[in-house]
């Protein structure tokens, strides 16, 4: 995510290691599930007891009814890590119908943002099973004092839905944390006139060719049933189902990289084609910097939606109604790598998503002729007093400041500086080796610090230790 001020910016599988809070399969009787994994960082949100293997998501979606904007039906392929006498997802607000699990109707209620379910009978330890759920009602838009409207937030012809870190609950029934990453199927529908963007790519090949028939046709029907897929597992904070109206491109990167890219035409400082081929731009570019590109597609979505932040959806990129400024997309592609397929584990290491996001962003500038990346260091060190960056431990920030500056611009200052010790080559090496070693998985600031030291040769405990935990200003 980036936090964006008017129209420039303001800054920016499988878990490899035991969830602190989530508890480790049990080999005794069936008992309940955890709900919730323990994360001091988002109280309450994920569940215990099983993972999530892919999420199947059939939704109509009206913005012209105010009283049932969503009619859904959920259905969850999971497995039992423990044996199972009961679980829980998380859901907020929405009407519930009907809860089925493997065909058969389960004992469901509500609890808070949890829908606890009884299946008729047990689930063993390391059965794969599937769960069922018929929902409906107006999802609720999110008002954060710090992040402000997300979630699902209606826009003039449709909606934007925009979930760190708390949001995909708000829209479908979920294990909604980032530890347990799932692989997605969208069946959306639609009125007549409006045109569905999703994550993934559409599951009948459209966005080959430019412009695709589909998105043209979608402006002449009556309702329209699109399905988007999404082959690699993804967090469920970075699903995006995108409704309005929007002038669409689609093709390849110069490097060979599918790319659907998507504008809504009220949002005067955004055009479709330069858009398009500034998102390929950089992801070639990042590619070269990065390594192999982690995802099926790429591209992003502009919408004229009234929000104040770029949120970094996986393989398409969310953009509020400020437009498509290239430093801010240089970051939200950034976050492919860093931050969509290597995805932390718990919040509190947040750094590894925003810092390295925000040093990517720093290297744009740089490459077009902007501050240079020890210019952007330098400006902020150069602030001795400033508490935001100084007092506040990037790699544990607390909950308040998990958006705040210290996670973006320290974060980033302790990458350039990892650079400054280790020399240009073992730093890329670096981050190279990272995304590739964890590529679609879940990991840690530790294993970034042994990764780091293991690449470089070098002892850097306390180099890390005054940059990521130490309060006050380190010495250079």
């Amino acid at each position: 995510m980036l936090v964006v001020a008017s129209a420039v910016a303001a800054c920016s599988g499988g878990v490899d290691g035991p969830v602190p809070g989530r508890p480790r399969p049990a080999n005794g009787p069936p008992a309940a599930g955890a709900p919730s994994v323990g994360d001091p960082y988002t109280p309450g949100d994920g569940n215990g007891g099983y993972d999530v293997q892919h999420y199947d998501l059939k939704l109509r979606i009206d913005p012209r009814d105010k009283a049932k904007t969503l009619d859904g039906v959920a259905e969850l392929t999971a497995q039992a890590t423990q044996a199972l006498s009961r679980f829980d997802l998380d859901l907020s607000g929405l009407d519930v119908a009907d809860v089925r699990v493997d065909g058969a109707t389960a004992r469901h209620r509500r609890k808070g943002e949890e829908l606890i379910i009884s299946p008729a009978k047990p689930l063993r330890r390391g059965a794969r099973f599937t769960v069922t759920v018929r929902y409906s009602g107006t999802p609720k838009t999110i008002n954060d004092p710090i992040l402000q409207r997300y979630g699902w937030v209606p826009t003039r012809d449709g909606v934007f839905i925009a979930c760190q870190p708390s949001g995909a609950h708000t829209w479908f029934p979920a294990n909604d944390h980032p530890s347990d990453k799932a692989t997605f199927d969208f069946h959306i529908t639609v009125p007549a006139g409006l045109t569905v963007i999703a994550n993934g790519e559409p599951a009948d090949g459209a966005g080959a060719g430019t412009p695709s028939p589909r998105f043209a046709r979608a402006a002449s029907r009556a309702d329209t049933t699109t399905t988007w897929r999404v082959k690699e597992p993804m967090a469920t904070y970075l699903a995006t189902v995108d409704v309005g109206r929007f002038d669409v491109r689609t093709g390849k990167t110069p490097g060979g990289i599918p790319i659907i890219s998507a504008v809504d035409p009220t949002v005067p400082s955004a055009r479709i084609d330069q858009f398009n081929a500034k998102n390929a731009e950089i992801t070639d570019a990042w590619v070269k910097l990065f390594g192999p590109y982690p995802f099926s597609s790429t591209g992003g979505i502009v919408d004229n939606a009234d929000v104040a932040f770029a949120l970094e959806t996986q393989n398409r990129p969310l953009y509020g109604a400020f437009g498509s400024e290239e430093t801010i997309m240089a970051h939200e592609l950034a976050h492919q790598w860093f931050g969509d397929s290597v995805s932390l584990t718990t919040w509190k290491d947040i750094w590894l998503n925003e810092g390295f996001a925000t040093y990517a962003e720093w290297i744009w500038a740089e490459r077009s002729r902007g501050q240079t990346v020890q210019q952007q260091f330098d400006a902020r060190y150069r602030q001795p007093d400033n508490r935001e960056l100084w007092d506040v431990p990037p790699a544990n920030p607390g909950r308040g400041q998990l958006f705040g500056r210290s996670v973006y611009d320290r974060g980033a200052m302790t990458l350039h500086a990892l650079r400054q010790k280790v020399g240009d080559r073992a730093f890329f090496d670096i981050l190279r080796t990272w995304a590739g070693e964890h590529r679609h998985g879940n990991a840690t600031t530790a294993q970034f610090i042994s990764l780091a030291e293991r690449v470089s040769g070098k002892q850097l405990d306390r180099f890390f230790r005054v940059w990521l935990y130490a309060r006050g200003r380190p010495s250079l």
